[in-house]
């Protein structure tokens, strides 16, 4: 079994719009986001890995300095960050063993959330 991990960094504005008047949320505001990708395969593909580190930093590229409430179809939670960038990383998968074991989301040092299947 190989196991691999990729972490890639993001800036990006959002504000959530459902929460009641006067939530700091509510308000238009940035993070500093780190998204952390944990995969595993039995099976390597093309020069010898799990997946290209490289396109699954893409992933978060195109949410960089980005205003996500206009890029994405759903409020941007990190919750529903990490539940998007598990689907996108899935996709990118060659083979039927492979998997990816979670995707976490920090918005801060000391707040994350973590999708896994």
């Amino acid at each position: 079994m190989y196991r691999i991990s990729k972490t890639a960094q993001f800036a990006a504005a959002h504000h959530l719009e459902t929460l009641p008047d006067g939530h700091p949320c509510g308000r238009q505001h940035g993070h500093s986001y780190r998204v952390t990708f944990r995969l595993e395969s039995y099976t390597l593909v093309g020069p010898g890995w799990v997946v290209d580190f490289g396109e699954l930093a893409a992933l978060v590229k195109d949410l960089d300095h980005r205003d996500l409430n206009t890029l994405l179809a759903f409020e941007p939670t990190a919750e529903r960050l990490a539940q998007y960038l598990h689907e996108c990383a899935t996709r990118l998968l060659e083979t039927d063993d492979a998997r990816v074991v979670s995707v976490r989301v920090s918005e801060s040092e000391g707040a994350w959330a973590e999708y896994e299947v």
